[in-house]
Formats: C-alpha cells, structure tokens, sequence
C-alpha cells in the first residue's frame, strides 16, 4: 500500500470487504508525477460533463455490470464519484469480479476538487 493509502473494512451482514483508499492529495501527487492509474469515474453523465479529471474514463454505476469487460482487471483502477460511496461500492464489487488492484478516491471528486484547481467542485 502506498503512502497516503487507507484500508476500510465494511461489514455488509454477510463477509467483511476490505479495500484500499487513496487520499487526493496522493493521488494529485501520483499523477503530477507522471503516473497513469486508470481513472475509473462511476458517476452520471451530467455529472462527469460538470467537473471531471482530465483522462477519467466515464462508467456510471448503472451500467458497470454491463461494460465491466471494458476494464483490465490487472491494471492499477482508481474508483471515482462525487463524495467517495458510490466509488466505495463499485470498488467493492470490482474485487468480487476478480480485480486486484482497484482503489477507492477518498471523499470523492468533491474533495480532490480541494487539491486541483482545474477540478471544480459541484
């Protein structure tokens, strides 16, 4: 786990998920750096054409099921919503379909919009 990373533990009644958090100040720093997770966004469309991080791919929630297949279930995915819990899920139920290295954008495009100001916030 890299600096800045967090692990939750959600009880859901039936097993316990664990899964990674990126802050955004990590993330921002990450990517300032040159390096290129895949940018998963799970928000809806309005949503993603307001505010956005630039080379986000756009996935709304609904539709993951149906376009998982899109996504390389090797390749380092950053999760991203508007405050981090629709993320939280779609990173949860990536880990169920077999992704290994997929991370939740803590607090969402709402807070990374605090570290970059070419984000606005929504």
């Amino acid at each position: 786990m890299a600096s800045g990373e967090t692990t939750e533990v959600l009880n859901t009644g039936e097993e316990e998920l664990d899964y990674e958090n990126i802050t955004p100040g990590e993330l921002k720093k990450r990517l300032d750096a040159g390096e290129r997770p895949e940018l998963l966004d799970v928000r809806e469309p309005w949503e993603y054409e307001t505010a956005r991080i630039e080379g986000s791919m756009l996935i709304p929630m609904g539709e993951l099921p149906e376009r998982v297949s899109e996504l390389d279930p090797a390749a380092e995915t950053v999760v991203i919503c508007h405050h981090g819990a629709r993320s939280a899920y779609a990173t949860q139920a990536l880990q169920r379909s077999g992704f290994t290295n997929v991370i939740n954008l803590e607090g969402g495009l709402d807070a990374y919009s605090q570290v970059d100001d070419s984000v606005p916030r929504y």
